[in-house]
């Protein structure tokens, strides 16, 4: 049994990078103007037209590089968050994560003008950070000290406040809601280079983290008093976990929006596949998260050409179904 389950995962790994990059490819190829592979190839190299060339370095690579590293971001504190928790509805959003990084991006927005995605970034990090310290506080109060459901409870709670404060903004003012409906929606489009620069140093020290935490985290699926005679620390570990799916979550919310289901619906598919050890959810949930994310921005693209649908709403429709199919089997996913 041991080397089919094995067998299985080395399966879907092969797979999921085939999938990563037919996506990836169609990602360059396909938009308003579809360029054949051969053109694209010779932009690349340097050799193609110039106009061509303009479209895949200055808009589709840059896009295509951004929702890599922010799908893997999501689906890994996805993947993170519920093995931390022990909750199969949990996601990237339940430390505060998505309403903290909102509602900074509203202040900047109503408060300091800002307008454009490139400047949102700290706003958001800063939110995001300063919601899910928050969160870890409220949440290791009182004498039982700090345990998933108290987390749990503690994000619900600062999310309900922090998002009554965005939409009190929005309320009050008009600009700041038309820029802020665009990012909630979750995009890939208008994001440049720098913003891929400026976030991912936040995402490798994220993905590190939490990649790390693989084995410590099966053991803690034993209970607290289980992990404390193995010598492990839940509190320190809760903690690390706290900081990696910030800077994760953080970060990718900032820079694309906050992208539905995809922390939620794929650490859910991968679970299904490959079992609960977390050695393979974790990095496996990182490789299936950009090829929906990619493939969901190209079928954007293509459905409504030659505009486009928000990345966030296609994720939405493709999640939904994925998600019920998955909570109403017969066999249930373990944590």
């Amino acid at each position: 049994m041991a080397l089919v389950s094995h067998s299985r995962r080395l399966f879907l790994t092969i797979g999921l990078l085939g999938a990563l990059a037919l996506v990836v490819v169609a990602s360059v190829l396909v938009g308003a103007k579809f360029i054949p592979f051969n053109n694209a190839w010779q932009a690349i190299w340097g050799s193609g037209e110039l106009a061509e060339s303009a479209i895949i370095f200055e808009l589709r690579l840059p896009r295509t590089w951004l929702g890599l590293v922010a799908g893997g971001a999501l689906g890994l504190s996805g993947a993170l968050m519920q093995s931390l928790t022990r909750n199969p509805l949990a996601e990237p959003g339940l430390l505060g994560v998505n309403s903290g990084a909102a509602a900074a991006i509203v202040v900047g927005i109503s408060a300091f003008g800002i307008t454009q995605p490139s400047n949102y970034i700290w706003f958001a990090l800063v939110g995001a950070g300063l919601a899910a310290a928050a969160v870890y506080l409220l949440g290791s109060r009182g004498v039982a000290g700090q345990t998933p459901v108290k987390l749990v409870l503690a994000g619900a709670a600062i999310s309900a406040v922090l998002m009554a404060v965005v939409w009190g903004v929005t309320l009050l003012d008009s600009a700041a809601l038309d820029h802020y409906r665009f990012w909630v929606l979750g995009s890939l489009t208008g994001r440049d280079a720098g913003v891929l620069a400026q976030v991912l140093p936040f995402i490798i020290g994220g993905g590190i983290l939490a990649l790390a935490l693989s084995w410590p985290l099966n053991i803690m699926a034993f209970g607290d008093d289980v992990s404390r005679g193995l010598g492990l620390n839940p509190t320190l570990i809760r903690a690390i976990a706290a900081v990696a799916v910030t800077l994760l979550c953080g970060a990718a919310t900032a820079a694309v929006g906050p992208i539905a289901f995809l922390g939620l619906a794929v650490p859910h598919a991968v679970r299904a596949l490959t079992g609960p050890d977390d050695r393979w959810v974790l990095p496996l949930s990182t490789l299936a998260a950009p090829v929906l994310l990619l493939g969901a921005d190209v079928l954007g693209r293509v459905l409504v050409s030659p505009d486009e649908l928000q990345v966030g709403v296609v994720t939405a429709f493709l999640g939904a179904p994925v998600l019920i199919a998955l909570v109403t089997r017969r066999k249930p996913v373990r944590l």
